[in-house]
């Protein structure tokens, strides 16, 4: 399995509906769906409702990010609004155990995300129980930032840590990649790749989806 995951948080929202119509032609696996509280990360952005009103229309699965704070209070009304991943933060979900039994009890995958200066030994208990592991490559809060190199290391102990633990959670990675940089973290482990504004600031967005696509296909061969 090697998904493209469009991240809508770049997308022009005066006219998301021909965007996100355009990433799915062109070939998206699912839309990745980036939730912000102004509290956890500093930046707000959409809620349920929003994604209620793109999951009517598509039939391609919604992977939410939940950048927030009180992620358990929350979880249900997502995935009611028809969310079909869901990832919580390692780093203010206390009971983390707790909160991915719940996603999963909803109906939905569910996913844990790490930040780049979170040691991943903080990770070896929860990947007995999670579906994936969503690996920042950037900070979370904003767009278009440029991608740290250090996160392909980190791609790579993923997966020893998946091979030591025995545990098959695929590998999820969001944050500055683009054209250049794709490929090089498919072929270092990541299984679901994250595209914001290499995908929405593109001219043509559907041709753009396309190609970045072709690049993960054809580097799984590799």
């Amino acid at each position: 399995m090697k998904l493209l995951a469009p991240s809508i948080l770049s997308a022009d929202f005066w006219d998301l509906k021909t965007q996100i119509e355009a990433v799915i032609r062109g070939g998206a696996d699912l839309i990745h769906f980036d939730v912000m509280d102004g509290h956890f990360v500093p930046n707000i952005t959409v809620g349920p409702y929003v994604l209620e009103c793109i999951k009517r229309r598509i039939t391609i699965p919604v992977d939410a990010h939940l950048m927030i704070e009180n992620a358990d209070k929350y979880i249900p009304e997502f995935i009611s609004a028809g969310a079909d991943w869901i990832s919580v933060h390692i780093e203010n979900n206390y009971h983390i155990h707790r909160t991915i039994e719940l996603i999963k009890k909803k109906g939905a995958k569910a996913g844990v995300v790490i930040n780049p200066g979170t040691a991943l030994d903080m990770l070896k208990e929860i990947v007995h129980y999670v579906d994936y592991v969503l690996l920042m490559s950037v900070n979370p809060g904003f767009g278009g930032q440029k991608f740290i190199e250090r996160s392909v290391h980190r791609l790579r102990e993923l997966v020893n840590l998946r091979d030591i633990t025995g545990t098959d959670f695929f590998i999820e990675i969001d944050g500055g990649i683009k054209e250049d940089n794709i490929g090089e973290v498919v072929r270092a482990g990541a299984d679901v790749v994250v595209v914001g504004s290499g995908i929405f600031l593109a001219e043509d967005i559907e041709n753009q989806t396309r190609k970045l696509k072709n690049i993960i296909l054809s580097s799984t061969a590799v």
